[in-house]
């Protein structure tokens, strides 16, 4: 080079530079080094290993070789633990490759992007953490606008959630090249999925049985969503943390659960008293029924045996009328006289007859005997 022997520096302006000798140190201390001899100093050992100059064949041989061998080291690179190596071929996905050291073909042919695709991110809804000493001690803050959802019964729930969520093994291009902000198209399809399973669900089960069952119709959802896009993302798990009513409204919530808690105690109440009065009363009524069937039965059986005996009193009848009415005559009286009691009265002579005669003295019973007595069946005609 033309100013390659000059002792001045490329300027000519001797050793102290173009604008002069610069600032000294003050004080004994030692000087810095000199940027300019420095230079001088490693442009000497350069030529020293160049035979001929710098723009000999060999030189230029051998710079180029030098660049060409620098240009190749390029391509190596290291992919972390919880990376994966997406390799692109003049802006074209070629090949993935996992943790370790790796080598593409140097930049502008090949290059290397690392998405953290083997790690597990967790993204909330409903809620974020914040580091202010304002806050509490978790530095937990509610967010409204994302937690508040209508259920199927048109009531307000609060659902707070978290997601977790990961790059699929085989999905990096997808998530680098699919979608522009993995992170908020995972938060809008989490919210989106959520808003529409509590929105078919009543809020009773959603705050006490239907949590499990939420979590996993919301899984699937969002994994559905995500793969329509092309995403590149899996669904860890989804997770319902605190799901309650309004904070302006518990208070009148908790009212009405407890109304309805007594309602469902008071009828099991009266279920249970149904279910042992029925039976009962059931009990009885075929009891009735079955004395009833019995009564008529019998009343049946009696009516045709009447019928039956008239019908054989009047067959002897015809045969014989006279006596038959004679028969049935003092069969007659002798039913409706023999429980009563009975004076005969002897005519005689009606001149030995007292007046007074005291019948209703004479007609009181005596006490019964412990023996039954048949009565006479005689009498006067």
């Amino acid at each position: 080079m033309a100013w390659k022997n000059q002792g001045g520096g490329p300027w000519g302006a001797g050793p102290k530079g173009p604008w002069g000798s610069g600032p000294q140190p003050t004080g004994g201390g030692p000087r810095p080094p000199d940027l300019e001899d420095l230079l001088r100093r490693a442009q000497d050992r350069l030529q020293q290993f160049l035979p001929g100059g710098y723009f000999s064949g060999l030189g230029i041989s051998l710079l180029l070789l030098a660049v060409v061998a620098i240009w190749g080291l390029t391509g190596f690179f290291r992919v972390q633990s919880e990376e994966l190596g997406v390799v692109l071929r003049f802006g074209q996905h070629v090949r993935t490759v996992g943790p370790g050291l790796s080598y593409h073909l140097p930049y502008p042919i090949e290059t290397v992007q690392l998405p953290k695709a083997l790690r597990v991110s967790t993204l909330n809804i409903g809620f974020t953490f914040e580091e202010s000493p304002r806050r509490a001690r978790d530095g937990r803050r509610d967010i409204q606008e994302e937690s508040l959802m209508l259920t199927g019964d048109e009531n307000i729930v609060d659902v707070q959630f978290t997601v977790l969520w990961r790059i699929k093994p085989n999905g990096a291009a997808d998530f680098l090249f699919n979608i522009q902000n993995p992170e908020g198209t995972v938060k809008a399809v989490a919210e989106s999925a959520m808003r529409e399973v509590v929105g078919r669900t009543n809020i009773q089960p959603i705050l006490t049985t239907k949590k499990d069952d939420a979590e996993k119709e919301v899984h699937e959802l969002m994994q559905k969503t995500l793969d329509t896009y092309g995403s590149g993302i899996a669904i860890q798990q989804v997770q319902m943390g605190q799901v309650n009513p309004p904070a302006d409204v518990i208070q009148s919530f908790n009212d009405v659960q407890n109304a309805k808690t007594e309602l469902e105690s008071l009828q099991n109440e009266a279920q249970t008293y149904a279910n042992g009065i029925v039976p009962d009363a059931k009990g009885r009524a075929a009891q009735i029924l079955q004395v009833a069937e019995g009564y008529k039965q019998q009343a049946v059986a009696e009516a045709k045996g009447q019928s039956a005996r008239f019908l054989k009193v009047y067959d002897e009848y015809k045969k014989a009328p006279d006596v038959t009415r004679e028969r049935i005559y003092l069969e007659t009286m002798e039913r409706v006289l023999g429980n009563s009691e009975k004076l005969v009265y002897d005519g005689g002579s009606g001149q030995n007859i007292v007046p007074y005669l005291p019948l209703n003295e004479l007609s009181r019973r005596p006490a019964p005997s412990s023996q039954s007595q048949q009565p006479t069946t005689g009498g006067s005609r």
